[in-house]
């Protein structure tokens, strides 16, 4: 795909955005464990950058997919991963669903606020039990009236002690497990609503990550995002997305790591000489910017097809399952080069290298990745 001028201007815009807003604060974001949420988002939707996709209608830029991947690619740039993750939520993991099925009242009141920065999002699929086993999820939806009643627990929920809102994927029938699910908007003030815990990781720290209990929670049936028991394929378009923004976003982060460890070796000196002047160093580098380049290629292709309105499932799933092998080898090769200084938490490459180990783990395991392909391959049965 070629990039226009006005792509360009939007990648100029969101850089000189995280430079001037984010990146001054991110040390302290990270040693408080977590960012603040509303205020980044506002000035974002501000910008104009939280809807670049999304209709018009709700206050997006209405521009094709591709734009939106270029975000995703440049929140790389902020030096800490679990901000530009807590975006990535709000924009391509808890919104897409909602903008192409909600209906219009149900847009209207989340879908607004969110592209203008007003609302936090969440997603709530993952469990303690269920994680990348999406079918197996144990949550309830009930009908009583006109509501729904809403219990079970959510593991692993970005952005969970700030998020105004959360798009849940509930049990609402007792069919098949791909076909007995709802996504289901539920308002993370409602009564019975529970952030159990924030859990502590090792990397995406600035980004909030909760464990969230819903007891007897009680929202109208409105709230429910397209047809009743159709939750699991429209989670399953999500993750088209989702999966995208995250090998774009890793591939931005992994460009990082290569630069600012080409800056490093260029001045760390080690028995006379730059670190960088060795040739070894020369080779793995130019290894990883090759390596790195093939990952573009993948993603970018996905982006073409999702433009095209073909469904890039696939090439998404290939897309996210290099981008978590290569984070690990270029973010692990990149840190060595680095020696003690590397594996001390006050280097940008440490955070890197603790920040992209998730990719191969949140949005669907690696595992879960190369099962989907074998499926599309035609050697495994579904």
């Amino acid at each position: 795909m070629q990039l226009t001028h006005e792509h360009e201007e939007i990648r100029r815009s969101l850089l000189s955005w995280i430079e001037d807003k984010v990146n001054p604060h991110v040390d302290s974001w990270e040693e408080a464990g977590i960012y603040p949420a509303h205020e980044v988002m506002k000035s974002l939707g501000d910008l104009g950058m939280l809807g670049v996709s999304k209709s018009a209608a709700y206050g997006g830029l209405e521009l094709d997919y591709s734009y939106a991947a270029v975000v995703a690619e440049t929140l790389g740039a902020i030096r800490a991963g679990g901000v530009a993750m807590s975006i990535g939520v709000q924009t391509d993991m808890c919104t897409p669903a909602l903008e192409k099925h909600g209906r219009d009242a149900l847009r209207e009141a989340f879908l607004r606020p969110a592209i203008a920065g007003d609302l936090v999002g969440c997603i709530g699929v993952s469990e303690p039990g269920g994680g990348s086993d999406v079918a197996s999820i144990r949550t309830t939806a009930r009908k009583d009236g006109g509501d729904y009643v809403i219990n079970g627990t959510k593991m692993w929920i970005t952005n969970g002690t700030q998020a105004d809102f959360c798009c849940l994927l509930a049990n609402t029938g007792d069919g098949p497990a791909h076909r007995n699910k709802s996504l289901i908007v539920v308002p993370m003030d409602a009564g019975g609503v529970e952030v159990a815990r924030k859990i502590e990781k090792i990397g995406m720290r600035s980004s909030d990550t909760a464990q969230l209990f819903f007891d007897e929670v009680r929202v109208p049936q409105s709230n429910r995002i397209g047809e009743e028991n159709m939750g699991f394929v429209y989670q399953m378009e999500q993750f088209q997305y989702e999966r995208l923004w995250a090998a774009l976003n890793t591939a931005g982060m992994l460009q990082r790591a290569i630069d600012c460890t080409i800056a490093y070796t260029r001045e760390r000196m080690a028995f006379g000489k730059p670190i960088l002047d060795n040739q070894w160093v020369h080779f793995k580098l130019a290894e990883m910017q090759t390596e790195l380049e093939a990952l573009n290629a993948m993603n970018w292709r996905g982006v073409d097809m999702v433009v095209n309105g073909q469904d890039a499932t696939r090439l998404a799933t290939m897309a996210k399952l290099k981008a978590g092998r290569l984070a690990r080898e270029i973010a692990d090769g990149c840190l060595q080069f680095w020696g003690g200084m590397g594996y001390s938490e006050e280097s940008e490459i440490s955070r890197i290298f603790r920040d992209v180990r998730l990719t191969s783990i949140g949005g669907g395991a690696d595992e879960v990745m190369l099962r989907i392909l074998t499926k599309y391959m035609g050697i495994a049965a579904d």
